[in-house]
């Protein structure tokens, strides 16, 4: 069964012809077999799944669960009960939750079983995932990062080990790790899914989410986290819709690597050809976008610090901490930069239904110790997704979706991006483009 999807897998479990405890056997078999390459779980929990999975057949509504049996990884930015929530830090407390968070109450409602939880950067800050807990790797390229801060969830979907995944994106961190290891990944837009507990949500950046090997597969679980039974339903589209296409790094001058751009280039031609209306045009990017995204960001990683112990923290995570305490305290954590980004997007999306970028600019960097380097040499490195974070301050969806292969062997991937209430729409879309350009749903590993 680890090569099933969730879709697949509810359904005989719903049917009766499977159980549930043998389909989360055969993944935790996986998991054993190749986590100690890939690095994706912060922590397993197979008994508890184990015993989950056996009560799951008992239960009078099993024929209606649309997760029935179906194995999911957390992120570990969430709380699940009788597990610590580490968000990649040895300077956060290990004791164990005593409740499950809403959106893990939601995905075991639906029948789904909790097999662990995935890593992360501390504190989610970095695009790759690695800290004092180990390196997550890309299951295409194991000396490539996986992505981050999602990058444990995605690992683990790509690896075959669990079909679907938890994530979370401030900036990117569910396309990011989606593009890195070849999965369909959707940020919905603010509000859509519950926030954190604590309310360190990034200043309203942030965002959680499904990453999946199929789009069906994400409609389904978003549909759960949201509690949203129209998102299960796929959307009629109505060609033609009106299709922006960019590829203009939003940030700096940079260009994005040529194959990264062709890849957005023969998603066009298969839009075109399903009778969209596609123009290149590119959104009103300006000069204090990176600025204002920036500044949300850093103030929301410094609230996330709030009460942890200095001393405990990555010599390269300190410097973010005070800068965002003082864009806290300065007063320079304002909402006009972000309303003039909305107005402006709002403004272009008037004549477009979706725009479609690259996701990634660049290669991926390479899977290593980062944690142990310096600030400096972080944020140099941090330079190979600008496409996505724009998206995070208009508060939009956004998904990541597979576009062929590289020529270095890993995944390519085009970012389609829809104004509020778009989430429908960009499945839809989706769904088109897997149809119509299929795309492998696991790494060769």
């Amino acid at each position: 069964m680890t090569s099933a999807t969730a879709t697949e897998i509810a359904a005989v479990v719903r049917a009766g012809t499977v159980r549930p405890v043998d389909v989360l056997s055969a993944q935790l078999e996986r998991i054993a077999a190749i986590d100690s390459q890939v690095g994706a779980f912060q922590l397993l929990r197979a008994d508890d799944a184990l015993r989950e999975a056996e009560a799951l057949e008992s239960r009078a509504d099993l024929g209606e669960l649309p997760l029935a049996g179906v194995p999911v990884a957390i992120k570990d930015v969430l709380a699940v009960r009788g597990t610590p929530t580490r968000v990649g830090s040895v300077a956060t407390s290990d004791a164990a939750a005593d409740h499950d968070h809403e959106i893990v109450r939601r995905l075991r409602g639906a029948g789904a079983i909790v097999v662990g939880k995935t890593r992360v950067p501390e504190l989610c800050i970095w695009a790759w995932t690695d800290s004092a807990y180990g390196v997550t790797r890309s299951p295409w390229d194991l000396t490539r990062t996986a992505g981050g801060s999602s990058g444990g969830s995605a690992a683990a979907v790509a690896a075959g080990m669990v079909p679907i995944a938890h994530g979370s994106d401030g900036g990117g961190s569910i396309r990011i790790p989606a593009a890195c290891c070849g999965l369909f990944g959707i940020k919905p837009g603010e509000g859509v899914v519950p926030g954190s507990e604590t309310g360190s949500d990034w200043f309203g950046l942030s965002a959680h989410g499904p990453l999946a090997t199929t789009v069906d597969d994400a409609a389904t679980t978003l549909a759960v986290m949201a509690n949203r039974r129209d998102l299960l339903v796929p959307m009629a589209v109505e060609a033609p819709l009106r299709v922006a296409v960019s590829t203009r790094v939003p940030f700096g001058k940079g260009t994005a690597d040529s194959e990264y751009v062709a890849a957005v280039t023969r998603t066009a031609e298969v839009l075109t050809s399903l009778g969209h209306d596609v123009r290149e045009v590119d959104p009103p990017y300006d000069r204090n976008l990176s600025m204002t995204a920036g500044a949300r960001a850093i103030a929301g990683i410094a609230e996330a610090g709030d009460g942890l112990p200095r001393r405990k923290l990555e010599p390269r995570s300190r410097p973010y901490l005070r800068i965002g305490n003082v864009i806290r305290r300065g007063g320079w954590l304002r909402d006009e930069g972000r309303r003039r980004w909305q107005q402006a997007t709002a403004a272009f999306f008037t004549d477009v239904d979706i725009l479609v970028t690259p996701t990634l600019a660049r290669l991926p960097v390479a899977a290593e110790d980062w944690w142990t380097r310096s600030f400096r040499r972080n944020v140099a490195a941090a330079t190979f997704a600008p496409f996505t974070q724009p998206w995070n301050v208009a508060g939009y969806p956004a998904a990541a979706v597979p576009a062929g292969v590289h020529s270095a062997g890993l995944p390519l991937s085009v970012q389609l991006v829809a104004p509020t209430g778009g989430e429908p729409l960009l499945l839809a879309v989706a769904r088109q483009l897997e149809t119509a350009a299929p795309w492998p749903r696991h790494a060769p590993l």
